[in-house]
């Protein structure tokens, strides 16, 4: 998609939102972590949109502690939320991370397609038959100098990705507020991590051992040999 004619971005987020809720109409797609960034994106749009789609890219499939925080905001925001395969599962498994060599034929026989975020976002807008449709995202231009680059460079429309970032010149005082004022909570995640689970490296792998046994145990049905990093650790210590 082009940008309309005369098209010039506007200086701040606050005028951005109601110029792109005008311009793409009532209906947005949400990329949805469950994440604070995420959730401030949310509470942003809401005034401007009549309709949100929120996404969920599910790292791991099935996890409980997702399934509850979804659930929650499904509650929260009175509105389904979209679950898809978040496309770094599908390289896991093509890469044959921590799977054992007799997965390694199998995994390879399944010929597992790959796609992207973009690619998830536009069967999403093909099955709820919605054209020209834009996702919003809670991408923040002072999370880090690539993104402040970015912004300052193209701006927080990317219209050839149908893509917009709604709280980009947001700093985390003004997530924090926005949350609290919303008295939405954030997931169990902050407490384990600080952060959203976004891997199954040693960081996210022990506390969730610890604390979400049976959650781990799911992990170690998709890669088997994920507790190799637990122990790789306790070498080490």
């Amino acid at each position: 998609m082009q940008p309309p004619l005369n098209w010039q971005h506007p200086a701040t987020s606050a005028e951005l939102r109601p110029m792109m809720a005008e311009i793409t109409g009532d209906t947005a797609l949400l990329a949805f972590s469950t994440g604070k960034d995420a959730l401030a994106a949310w509470l942003s749009i809401r005034p401007h949109f009549k309709r949100i789609i929120p996404v969920h890219y599910e790292l791991i499939p099935g996890l409980d502690f997702i399934q509850r925080s979804l659930a929650y905001y499904e509650e929260f925001f009175d509105c389904k939320i979209i679950r898809r395969i978040h496309p770094s599962f599908v390289r896991w498994l093509k890469n044959c991370t921590f799977q054992s060599p007799e997965h390694w034929p199998i995994i390879e026989d399944a010929n597992l397609p790959e796609y992207t975020h973009e690619t998830i976002m536009d069967s999403v807008a093909l099955e709820l038959g919605l054209k020209d449709v834009f996702t919003a995202v809670g991408v923040r231009a002072c999370d880090s100098p690539y993104r402040r680059m970015a912004v300052k460079k193209r701006g927080a429309v990317r219209w050839d990705r149908l893509a917009w970032w709604p709280v980009y010149d947001w700093n985390i005082a003004d997530v924090d507020t926005a949350l609290a004022e919303s008295g939405v909570k954030l997931p169990i995640d902050y407490r384990l991590w600080g952060r959203t689970f976004d891997g199954i490296d040693h960081r996210f792998l022990a506390p969730m051992a610890q604390y979400l046994p049976g959650d781990y145990a799911k992990v170690l049905e998709w890669f088997p040999l994920a507790d190799l990093e637990l122990y790789r650790r306790r070498l080490q210590a």
